[in-house]
């Protein structure tokens, strides 16, 4: 589809449902979930295991067919746990699977696809061993992970880096680093004389950020009607 057809008040009927459906549904699954948070098709999003934190005003975007999937699978003896900071974006199917510990800064992007585990999920000689070798994961403040990419037990990342799509992170990225490859190694650094606007940056005044993205929904929509609508979803028509 490439117009919106609904008029601006079920738009937000929508928005309020997905709301609700946030509330009721995921922030019980969730040790924390922040304020401001927002999910785009809450439904399709998958929480299992304990303790997971969200932190405030990240925004999670999912698809049918590409579901975001936070996971925890531990030994009995071992208390795992996925935090992910404050102004983060999670981008259709990414799953991020800990048996130990990942821990994810502020104002991170991770693009579509992306897979974060601290474990091997088999041992290499005893099958039966569902867990395998485990190491804690720590990914640093604004990092901007590529499409498809994929982190590895035991890696740190540094503030600002950013790993290239298709990636695969068996060892360590330094901050302020373009990495990428099987296995990523760095091949560019950032100009550290640059400053660099972060998401935290786009949130500083969320009322007003709330304000303007409502604003341009009542003029986009202004002119759409309720039969407009209807006809749209059964009779749709080329370019719809």
């Amino acid at each position: 589809m490439i117009r919106d057809y609904r008029p601006y008040y079920i738009k937000k009927c929508d928005l309020l449902f997905r709301d609700w459906y946030v509330e009721h549904f995921l922030r019980p699954h969730f040790k924390h979930l922040g304020t401001g948070c927002t999910f785009m098709k809450p439904w399709h999003v998958q929480v299992f295991g304990w303790p997971i934190e969200l932190g405030d005003h990240a925004n999670v975007i999912t698809t049918s067919d590409h579901k975001v999937r936070l996971t925890i699978w531990s030994e009995k003896d071992t208390e795992a746990f996925i935090r992910i900071g404050s102004y983060c974006l999670i981008c259709p199917g990414v799953r991020i699977s800990a048996a130990t510990a990942i821990t994810i800064g502020d104002s991170c992007m991770v693009a579509s696809s992306v897979y974060i585990t601290d474990a091997d999920w088999h041992g290499l000689y005893d099958r039966t061993d569902y867990i395998g070798k485990t190491a804690p994961i720590c990914i640093g403040n604004n990092v901007w992970i590529g499409d498809s990419a994929i982190v590895c037990k035991g890696v740190t990342i540094g503030d600002n880096s950013i790993i290239g799509a298709g990636s695969v992170v068996t060892r360590d990225i330094p901050p302020n680093t373009i990495a990428a490859g099987n296995p990523a190694v760095p091949v560019k650094e950032l100009d550290k004389d640059r400053p660099i606007k972060t998401r935290a940056d786009w949130f500083a005044d969320p009322e007003k950020l709330s304000a303007d993205i409502e604003k341009i929904d009542r003029d986009m929509l202004r002119d759409n009607t309720l039969l407009e609508w209807l006809k749209s979803l059964v009779f749709p028509g080329k370019g719809c």
